[in-house]
């Protein structure tokens, strides 16, 4: 499998024929709405096994062979040429797909209003057969120790028949927000600890969740000791009865980083604690904020790259969204960015007739355009290179594997490399 970006002038009879395909397989690989009016720009998803390669001014089978690991005598004769055979530009020779590494994927799924949508439901039976765990977002803490669960549907069934773990979420979400007061009772409460501890356990066992995941946020500084012995306590609980613990973890660069999103979130206390943490890598680009990306691969490096030092690589998922925002320019702070699906991001770009960009040092695409009614607006979202960087960094340095923020936005290149890329671990 490779990934093509299309040039101008390039139709998809010619991709297909470039790389040895059919039209009919790009156009289901990528779910493609216009197959015949392609952006500039775009990234496809090429699905063939392995991958060509076109040589370029300056390439020898050495060269080459060196850049996919292999040997120049192998590659020369998996294509059926002399070694010592000089190259003609533009000659496509074919290299063999790479080793797969096993990984684990989770995707938490919001129902909006606790409304679950037919297309919701199907963007989880799409991705379920990607996943190690599904997280239905999520259980809220009430403050006598209960918990408002979410509406999860045919969750339970679709994770079951395709061996998904299914993930119990808890939140301190109270009216709508991740409440630090919320927070504060829980974790200095015993009493109330114990009784959540018992609704937690409880609810597992009646529903079939397998791993208990704490995605506690907000929290008071002053709390931080309070929230690891309570951790501490849970975690006893929870693997007394055979399951796993799992905590959320906001993106430091180090351990004195401070404010109501950082402090209280230790990570050398959550390696050691938890089976696996979910970094939650995303956001430099928010809807509230101004236009960048959304997960540039430099600030998303420098996080994992901290994390490493203080929690086992084989603990950590990196944070990962399926999603992208649309700015309005010039930003004027108090105005909301609108979130959009890649595929809705291509879209737009075709509609607006423009090419699609990518920044190479934030490792994501982009694009600019005017409206109908003379207003700028700034587009960044994710596409199959921005994928493939952080996937070969999450192999880079050893992660355990990747967690989405959220299923039902259209992205259908970031499965199919998730199955070029690694073997999923069903548990």
């Amino acid at each position: 499998m490779q990934i093509h970006v299309v040039r101008p002038g390039q139709s998809l009879f010619g991709i297909a024929q470039a790389y040895n395909t059919t039209e009919s397989e790009l156009i289901r690989a990528n779910e493609l709405s216009a197959p015949g009016n392609l952006v500039v720009g775009q990234a496809l998803v090429i699905p063939i096994v392995g991958r060509y390669v076109f040589v370029q001014p300056g390439d020898s089978l050495y060269t080459i062979a060196r850049r996919f690991g292999m040997s120049a005598a192998e590659l020369a004769r998996i294509n059926r040429i002399p070694l010592t055979q000089p190259l003609q530009v533009g000659t496509r020779l074919y290299v063999p797909p790479r080793p797969r590494r096993r990984g684990e994927f989770n995707a938490y799924v919001e129902p909006i209003g606790n409304v679950v949508t037919p297309a919701l439901r199907q963007s989880t039976r799409n991705a379920a057969p990607h996943l190690t765990y599904l997280a239905p977002f999520s259980f809220q803490i009430n403050r006598d120790g209960t918990l408002a669960p979410p509406n999860l549907d045919d969750f339970a069934s679709i994770a079951g028949q395709n061996g998904v773990t299914m993930m119990l979420v808890v939140t301190n979400i109270e009216g709508g927000q991740f409440s630090t007061e919320l927070a504060h009772v829980i974790l200095t409460d015993e009493a109330l600890q114990d009784r959540l501890l018992d609704n937690i356990m409880a609810t597992a066992r009646r529903l079939g969740f397998r791993d208990i995941h704490f995605d506690i946020e907000r929290v008071d500084p002053a709390d931080r000791e309070a929230y690891n012995r309570f951790l501490r306590k849970a975690a006893d609980r929870i693997h007394a009865a055979g399951y796993l613990i799992s905590t959320a973890l906001a993106p430091k660069t180090s351990a004195e980083q401070r404010g109501e999103w950082y402090t209280a979130h230790d990570y050398r206390a959550h390696g050691q604690i938890a089976d696996f943490v979910v970094i939650m890598t995303y956001e430099w680009g928010y809807s509230g904020g101004p236009p960048m990306p959304v997960s540039p691969i430099g600030p998303v490096r420098r996080v994992l790259e901290y994390a490493i030092s203080e929690i086992p690589a084989e603990k950590i998922m990196m944070g990962q969204n399926l999603y992208g925002y649309v700015w309005t320019l010039p930003y004027r702070r108090g105005t909301t960015a609108r979130a959009i699906s890649p595929q809705t991001a291509i879209d737009i770009a075709r509609r607006e007739n423009v090419a699609i960009q990518y920044d190479d040092r934030a490792q994501a695409p982009f694009f600019n355009y005017v409206d109908d009614a003379g207003r700028q607006h700034r587009v960044w979202f994710e596409d199959a290179r921005s994928i493939q960087a952080k996937f070969d960094l999450v192999k880079e340095l050893g992660l355990r594997g990747v967690s989405y923020w959220k299923l039902g936005l259209s992205f259908p290149q970031n499965w199919l490399l998730i199955e070029d890329n690694f073997d999923v671990v069903k548990r």
